[in-house]
């Protein structure tokens, strides 16, 4: 049978991996290999994808997917093998109470482990008794270290990051946070950086954000990695140990979240860890800042005198027969010589020629004799081994992780998380309760923001804001300032910027929403149940992640995108997440709101957020059926479990979205302020003259027969829009500086002018750092094409909203 055929609750042992491509060494380097035992948790409320708990975590797969699995059920629902594959000793025949050896050993680690019964296991923060190569040469003094901080997706890298830093990157509880590389200096440690690198699983790259962690390690040669593990889910978090310890540079291992495993019961021994990795293990908690400074220390001294790992042979000569052992030292043979000419590591460089990498065969160079040489010895392993070449491979790593936690690791049989997170999900994702519970969160959420919280903290800083205003044009009156000068600060910067700044508290209660639905873990679930839905628009359920940041704005939205590992997906959802509303937008919404519809505020912004979610489906559909040809992505996600947001990572996000707002606020929306104010107060000539008679009516008279069909024929109207594309806070001070303040706007518009406005500014093009973002990621060519775009569309929208309200 195969795996979409098992029925939730019960396990079964995995007999072979189908499918071919990046997607099947995808599911083999998350665990998904034969010979381990999965069990189905649930199926998504549409019935796809599936959610399986495999290697102690869980994780998404559509049912296509899941059909290529070929699985033995269970029969009597237990485990169908041990953790160790071969080993014919039970768990407790290995382990004490505390996590301690003791008993039976498998040959091919005595000399490993035969020492450490006696040794206390370190605290939390402590290193083992670990020493590797004796001290070489250090480098030259005043040499910067550098570092690469490397792990899985949500592993906690920007949470130590920002520890180790002093910086404050925002983090979540979400695969895929962090989509560029950020760098820092260690805090009291002058010449270090350390580099804070995107969620990677393995070596082999399976989206952009991948590549950017392996190239990195590769090409820009770090002094020493810094390699952060989550300790709750160790086997799968070693995977890419295994494969660092490749790379053959200094390293040291975070052990992060070590507090939760102790709480739960659970212990690690972290002097046969080191043994059996060849590098210092240090315990830490990255969110109580514990064991930082010890972490810190080891890093510092294997990178100074660059000790690198011990020299470990991880495969176990009697793991299929010895059949891939014996083939990667002869492949290693084979390329040695191209291997260091190039400046990589040999037998990094080995097992990634037998898992078949491209990237690695063409950096090698190999002439056709040693390709020919090179198949051979893949056929005769593959022979011998029974499994292809990136099972094989995938089998000797996971076999070792085996063995290492089956004598170094004590797990809970259950942490405190997971039976939380069990008991959230059967309701936040159960079968009739996800979407309407989903639709119902995020209607709160706009109701609390724009007619409740958010509302009675903006007029709050709206009355500071009137009286500072009133309080500076009476100075200046009574300096007898000049009247150009007069009405540049008063009409120009605070009429422009002060009513723009008084939309900060709206915009901070949405961001502390959606942050609290990022770091409890929702918004992963949310991709889960979403992806049915969004596979027939041609997407996948990740890509509901990039729209749900677009809420608050399309520039990291459009960044996000990099976690996706599909060209096509990336590129549509690009295109897509503009239309999603922006807080940017949430000033002109709420300044026609208050003004036209004050008793049904929350009832026009929530229509207008699933406006711009509909046009984005239909502009889906089109783009599927036209320029995107072709199925969404597999969906291959870990769902983490629920975690209580952290006050100081919701906190700093908060500030950072406030900072970035009263900046653009104080730059890039006064400067818009003050050409505006320039253009509508003076003529060609320079000469002080009323808005309709200045340079700015000329300009925006030229579009006027353009917007007249859909309401917005007026010149001032047209003019806020063109200020828009700076900033689109920029549109509401324009119109109150070309209207004569809010009174003037209110008396001038009418009520299907003002809904067509509201469309047209929902869906036109967004802001010159969206449209730059979107240039980084698709050029040049594409991003101009966004622009007349969607400036299309949102005329067509407003002309048949315009239509319908009139």
């Amino acid at each position: 049978m195969n795996l979409r055929d098992l029925k939730p609750g019960r396990k079964a042992l995995i007999k072979t991996v189908g499918g071919e491509g990046a997607l099947r060494q995808h599911l083999l380097d998350m665990g998904v290999i034969p010979g381990v035992t999965l069990e189905v948790v649930k199926f998504a409320p549409l019935g796809d994808p599936m959610e399986v708990r495999i290697h102690g975590y869980e994780l998404t797969l559509r049912l296509a997917d899941a059909e290529k699995i070929e699985i033995e059920l269970c029969e009597d629902n237990s485990i169908c093998h041990q953790s160790c594959h071969d080993c014919p000793f039970t768990k407790d025949d290995h382990h004490g109470s505390k996590g301690k050896y003791h008993g039976h050993e498998h040959d091919s680690f005595k000399d490993d482990i035969h020492d450490t019964r006696s040794l206390e296991h370190p605290g939390l923060g402590e290193g083992g008794r670990f020493h590797a190569k004796e001290d070489g040469d250090p480098l030259p003094e005043g040499t910067i270290l550098t570092f690469a901080l490397v792990g899985n997706q949500n592993s906690g890298k920007t949470t130590l990051f920002n520890q180790l830093t002093g910086s404050n990157q925002h983090v979540g509880n979400f695969p895929g946070v962090t989509v560029d590389r950020k760098d820092g200096v260690i805090r009291n440690h002058k010449n270090t950086l350390v580099t804070d690198l995107p969620g990677i699983y393995s070596m082999s790259p399976y989206s952009s954000e991948e590549l950017i962690s392996r190239n990195f390690v590769i090409n820009e040669n770090p002094h020493a990695i810094i390699n952060i593990i989550d300790a709750t889910n160790i086997e799968r978090n070693l995977y890419l140990t295994t494969q660092l310890l490749e790379m053959e540079k200094p390293m040291v291992v975070a052990l992060n979240m070590m507090d939760e495993v102790n709480e739960n019961g659970g212990a690690v021994d972290i002097n046969l860890m080191e043994r059996m990795l060849g590098v210092p293990v240090v315990p830490i908690s990255a969110a109580k800042n514990q064991g930082v400074n010890e972490l810190i220390e080891h890093a510092i001294h294997v990178a100074y005198y660059q000790e690198k790992p011990l020299d470990k042979d991880l495969c176990d000569k009697r793991d299929l027969n010895g059949a891939v052992h014996r083939t990667l030292h002869g492949v290693m043979h084979l390329i040695e010589d191209h291997a260091r000419r190039k400046g990589l590591p040999v037998r990094f460089s080995a097992s990634k020629l037998l898992e078949g990498d491209e990237l690695i065969e063409k950096q090698l160079e190999l002439d056709e004799n040693e390709k020919n040489t090179l198949d051979h010895l893949i056929i005769q392993m593959e022979k011998e081994s029974g499994l292809d070449r990136k099972a094989a491979m995938a089998d000797i790593r996971f076999r070792f992780i085996d063995r290492l936690c089956h004598h170094a690791v004590t797990k809970p049989a259950e942490t405190k998380e997971h039976a939380r997170s069990r008991k959230i999900d059967s309701v936040l994702t159960g079968k009739y309760s996800a979407i309407p519970l989903f639709i119902l969160i995020m209607a709160t959420v706009f109701f609390l923001t724009f007619n409740v919280i958010g509302a009675w903290l903006q007029g709050l800083l709206e009355i500071g804001v009137n009286y500072l205003t009133a309080r500076v044009d009476g100075l200046l009156v009574s300096m007898g300032t000049n009247e150009i000068v007069h009405g540049l600060i008063v009409e120009g910067i605070f009429a422009g910027v002060g009513s723009v700044i008084s939309f900060v508290p709206i915009i901070v209660t949405l961001f502390f929403f959606l942050s609290i639905m990022e770091d409890s873990g929702y918004i992963a679930r949310v991709a889960f149940f979403m992806d049915k839905m969004l596979r027939k628009i041609g997407l996948s359920g990740r890509s509901i992640v990039p729209m749900l940041i677009g809420f608050g704005c399309t520039v990291p939205a459009v960044m996000s995108t990099r976690t996706l590992p599909s060209e096509r997906d990336r590129r549509m959802t690009i295109l897509l997440t503009p239309f999603m509303s922006c807080s940017a937008k949430i000033p002109i919404y709420a300044f026609f709101v208050n003004a036209f519809f004050p008793d049904k505020g929350w009832l026009v912004m929530t229509g207008l957020y699933v406006l711009g979610i509909v046009t984005a489906i239909l502009v889906a559909l089109l783009l599927k059926n036209t320029f995107f040809h072709g199925e969404a992505v597999p969906f291959v996600m870990e769902l983490p479990n629920y975690r209580m947001p952290s006050a100081k990572s919701v906190g700093q996000l908060l500030w950072s979205k406030a900072k970035d707002f009263l900046q653009r606020a104080f730059s890039v929306i006064m400067i818009a302020s003050i050409v505006v104010w320039l253009l509508q107060s003076f003529d060609l000539s320079l000469n002080r003259v009323t808005p309709d008679h200045s340079i700015m009516a000329m300009i925006a008279n030229l579009l006027v027969p353009l917007f007249k069909p859909v309401g917005l024929g007026d010149w001032r109207i047209c003019t806020s829009l063109i200020s828009g594309f700076m900033a689109k806070e920029s549109v509401v001070s324009t119109m109150e500086m070309l209207f004569g303040g809010p009174e003037g706007v209110a008396s001038a518009l009418s009520v299907a002018t003002v809904a067509s406005m509201l469309v047209f500014s929902l869906l036109y093009t967004p802001c010159v750092a969206a449209i730059a973002s979107i240039r980084r990621e698709l050029g040049r060519r594409q991003s101009i094409l966004v622009v007349i775009w969607q400036c299309c569309i949102a005329w067509i929208f407003s002309l048949i909203t315009y239509l319908i309200v009139k």
